[in-house]
C-alpha cells in the first residue's frame, strides 16, 4: 500500500459509476420528498393560522432581538464557563486514567465512566434540588455551568487520552534518554503535540455543550431558551418563536462545526508538508 494512501481511503473506495447514478437518484427523491413534507407543514400551519402576521410582527422591534441577545449572551457564558471547566476536569482525570500508580488509574477510569454514564439533567437536578439541603448554595449561573461541566468532562478526558496515544512513544523515550523528567516530557513534548491532534474533537464536544445549555429553564437561568419562552408567554407565538430561537442555535453549531473542519484541514496540510 502506498504511503499516501491511508486506512479509510484503502477501506472507503470512491464510488464507480453504477453507484454514483443510484447515489444521484436516491438524492433527488429525497429532496423532492423533504420539500413535499415542508409544502405539507407549511400549509397545516397556514390553515391553524400560525402563519398570521400577529405572530410575526414581533421580530421586526428592536426590542425584541435585544431580549433574545441578552438571552444569547447568557448562553454562550454558560457555554464558554462549562468548557473551560470540562477541559479542566478532563484534564485531571486524563492524567489519572494514564498514570503510572494503579490505584489513580483505578480513579480516573471510575470517574470518566461516571460522568458519561449519568444524563446531564440528572447532575443539574442533584445540584438544583440536592447541594441545596447541604449547605451549598450556588448561583443560577453555577447550577447550570456547573452540571453541564461535569457531564462533558468524561468525554473531554477520553478525547485528550486519544491525543495523548497518537503521539509517537519513541518522542517520550528520546526525551527521557536525554535526562528529562516525566512531567517535563510530558508537558513540554506529549501534551502540546497531543492537544494539537484533538482540536477539532474538543471544539465537536463545545457543541454538545452548547445544547446541553438548553436545560437551564430547570434552574430559571435567564439563556436564550428561557427568554424565549418569556416571549412566547408575552405575545402567545409558540412557532415562531421557537423557529428563530432554532435557526440560531444551528448558526452557532454551523459555525463551530466549521471551524472544526478547519482547523482538522489545517492539522492535515501541516503533517504533509
Amino acid at each position: 500500500m502506498s504511503g499516501n494512501v491511508s486506512i479509510r481511503d484503502a477501506i472507503y473506495e470512491p464510488p464507480g459509476p453504477k453507484t454514483r447514478k443510484i447515489i444521484t437518484a436516491v438524492t433527488a427523491v429525497s429532496l423532492v420528498g423533504i420539500a413535499v413534507l415542508v409544502t405539507l407543514v407549511i400549509r397545516q400551519f397556514a390553515v391553524n393560522g400560525q402563519l398570521d402576521a400577529k405572530y410575526w410582527t414581533l421580530f421586526t422591534r428592536y426590542t425584541t432581538w435585544r431580549f433574545l441577545g441578552r438571552g444569547l449572551v447568557g448562553t454562550l457564558q454558560v457555554a464558554l464557563g462549562a468548557g473551560t471547566v470540562a477541559f479542566a476536569l478532563g484534564m485531571g482525570m486524563m492524567l489519572g486514567r494514564i498514570s503510572k500508580y494503579k490505584v489513580l488509574r483505578g480513579i480516573g477510569r471510575a470517574l470518566i465512566e461516571f460522568t458519561r454514564g449519568v444524563p446531564t439533567l440528572l447532575f443539574i437536578y442533584f445540584f438544583f434540588l440536592i447541594a441545596p439541603q447541604f449547605g451549598l448554595k450556588l448561583p443560577s449561573y453555577w447550577k447550570i455551568t456547573a452540571p453541564v461541566a461535569i457531564s462533558a468532562s468524561g468525554v473531554v478526558a477520553e478525547v485528550l487520552r486519544s491525543g495523548v496515544n497518537a503521539v509517537p512513544k519513541g518522542q517520550s523515550e528520546a526525551a527521557l534518554s536525554l535526562g528529562m523528567r516525566d512531567g517535563s516530557v510530558f508537558f513540554k513534548i506529549v501534551f502540546p503535540q497531543a492537544l494539537r491532534y484533538v482540536i477539532p474533537a474538543l471544539i465537536s464536544e463545545l457543541v454538545i455543550v452548547l445544547k446541553d445549555t438548553t436545560f437551564a429553564y430547570v434552574v430559571n437561568y435567564a439563556d436564550l431558551m428561557q427568554n424565549a419562552k418569556v416571549l412566547i408567554s408575552n405575545y402567545d407565538a409558540l412557532l415562531s418563536v421557537y423557529l428563530v430561537v432554532a435557526v440560531i442555535y444551528i448558526l452557532i453549531n454551523y459555525a463551530l462545526n466549521k471551524i472544526s473542519v478547519a482547523l482538522s484541514k489545517r492539522r492535515k496540510n501541516a503533517q504533509q508538508l
